[in-house]
């Protein structure tokens, strides 16, 4: 069983818990520091957008397309729906010479509340542009567009989310050849944006994850490509996520030392240049908002990732969340697990 990461205190008591594991690794593969079972494949998901997207600036789309630093963080995010996110989106398809029609990503209103009452009230419906997704996709078919050469490209990118496809083969490709993991052999599902998923091991997501924050054990071409998706995410993180989403909050204040993605069903993973380390966590209960966040920010903290007052009272904010009812009373808390710091200590990470 793995082990209790975050606690939910009501009163004087820890009313609920999350248990999870984590495992962050340096860019040699050797474990620096983990807990729980970081050998059990498990769905990624959104947290590894960054390494979906390096075939975009490898390839030569993104030059090619003239990918701003907005819409190379936008190829990497699991964005709010906010009218930047969705502009930009729409950008990069223009530049493309393509329109959101092309986009098999599906639509969804915006997980932003203001957005969406803003899209509401005006009486629109939501497009396949304010799809949290919407900025990958539009990477895909930047993409595709390169892969198609003189074929009609429309034609080439029909069914692109397939797993046979060629744009998702060389997608798919750059996963396998940066997180080490066999994707023949691994287990397979369909990600919310009908792109695949596969299973891959906590140890081999960090792993990758160590390989973007140094560029050790990628191709010359690859190593360029994360270097330059990781300096267009610090140039423009609120593209990551949106105002309010701890994603962006985090690489807005660290910058390019930190690259940090959030997951559906309690992912994440991130990048640590300065140490040459990768980490990867996944929450047995798959819960986001209440547990996952909380420990990351407490695991940042006990990895001595900030450097200054600002940044601690960042994640001393994000590690320990006060927890208040509809009338504003304090009521309790969430907090990582004393164990979690502990632990970390004594391994020496």
């Amino acid at each position: 069983m793995n082990p209790i990461l975050v606690e939910a205190w009501r009163g004087d008591i820890v009313e609920s818990f999350h248990r999870g594991a984590y495992a962050v690794v340096d860019a040699a593969g050797a474990v620096v520091a983990a807990r729980g079972d970081i050998a059990r494949p498990v769905y990624p998901r959104s947290a590894i957008k960054i390494l979906q997207a390096l075939p975009l600036v490898e390839s030569g789309a993104a030059e090619r397309f003239g990918l701003t630093d907005d819409e190379l963080a936008l190829a990497c995010a699991s964005h709010d729906g906010e009218a930047a996110h969705v502009r930009t989106a729409a950008g990069v398809l223009s530049k493309a010479g393509l329109d959101d029609s092309v986009l098999e990503c599906g639509t969804h209103w915006p997980y932003n509340e203001a957005a969406k009452l803003a899209l509401a009230a005006a009486g629109e419906q939501p497009s396949a542009l304010h799809n949290n997704c919407s900025g990958k996709h539009a990477g895909f078919v930047c993409l595709g567009c390169v892969m198609a050469g003189e074929a009609d490209r429309r034609a080439f990118l029909s069914g692109y989310v397939a797993p046979d496809h060629p744009l998702m083969r060389e997608v798919n490709a750059a996963v396998e050849s940066a997180t080490g993991c066999n994707l023949a052999r691994a287990p397979r599902a369909t990600d919310g944006c009908s792109i695949p998923t596969f299973g891959i091991a906590l140890t081999q997501l960090a792993h990758a994850f160590a390989r973007v924050a140094t560029g050790q054990g990628l191709t010359p071409g690859r190593a360029a490509a994360a270097k330059r998706l990781r300096a267009a995410v610090a140039a423009a993180p609120f593209m990551v996520g949106g105002s309010t989403r701890v994603d962006s909050r985090v690489m807005a204040v660290f910058g390019e030392r930190v690259f940090c993605k959030v997951g559906a069903e309690g992912m994440y993973c991130a990048a640590l240049p300065d140490a040459g380390w990768g980490l990867a966590l996944k929450m047995d209960d798959g819960n986001n908002a209440r547990a996952c966040e909380v420990a990351v920010a407490a695991l940042f903290e006990a990895l001595g990732v900030a450097r200054n007052d600002a940044e601690r009272a960042l994640l001393a904010g994000l590690s320990n969340v006060t927890l208040r009812n509809w009338r504003g009373i304090e009521v309790g808390r969430l907090a990582a697990e004393p164990a979690l710091h502990r632990h970390l200590h004594q391994t020496g990470a």
